[in-house]
């Protein structure tokens, strides 16, 4: 498994790229935005793109779904069940113009769910509290896990739809039965991992 860090969009969210090396086959995790780096890293790599997922429904995490979708028809849009609701008429209002995107999923995953792209087993985990709609994709020993969990801190629960309560429980029923040494990929950020969170994170320990 390859896996290049593309920052998109305005607030230069944490954008993935991953790809299995044998089949090329990949997918796209959390496009805040449609960059032409991502273009020349997918044709550079002979990547196809199979999936476009995104761990939740808030603005700067889905901003370039529709562009990539657009550019690669063949990929198909994953998200939680749970962000149904939201994805049909999000906001995009980062910048102040209020603009939406209207976004409907090709696969709506549940809680244990699985996708396979070449070798790669994908296990979506469904991890609310920064958001209704928020999941985790833990592929291997990595895991993507949007804003749920971030390198000694969690992520916000002030926005309409947070629970401190359920994401809580998503990081210390969910994320924390994973090996400690899973790498953990947020949203925002810098890595980490599952172990040193047990250890260090002031907000679960």
């Amino acid at each position: 498994m390859k896996i290049k860090l593309i920052p998109s969009g305005p607030l230069q969210v944490n954008t993935y790229l991953v790809w299995d090396e044998e089949s090329h086959k990949g997918f796209i995790v959390d496009p805040g935005g449609f960059d032409a780096r991502m273009t020349k890293a997918i044709e550079d790599d002979n990547i196809e793109l199979c999936y476009v997922i995104l761990t939740h429904e808030h603005a700067d995490h889905i901003g370039g779904a529709e562009a990539c979708l657009a550019a690669y028809p063949k990929a198909k849009l994953v998200f939680a069940e749970a962000a149904k609701p939201y994805m049909a008429n999000a906001p995009l209002d980062l910048q102040g113009k209020g603009e939406t995107a209207h976004l409907f999923p090709d696969i709506a995953v549940k809680d244990e769910d699985h996708l396979q792209v070449g070798s790669m087993d994908l296990r979506f985990l469904m991890t609310p509290g920064h958001t209704k709609g928020g999941m985790s994709i833990v592929v291997g020993k990595v895991c993507f896990c949007g804003d749920t969990l971030f390198r000694q801190s969690i992520g916000r629960t002030d926005f309409a739809g947070g629970s401190y309560k359920e994401i809580m429980e998503s990081i210390r029923n969910k994320l924390f039965t994973l090996p400690d040494d899973t790498l953990v990929l947020p949203g925002h950020m810098e890595k980490t991992s599952i172990g040193w969170e047990k250890e260090n994170n002031p907000f679960v320990v």
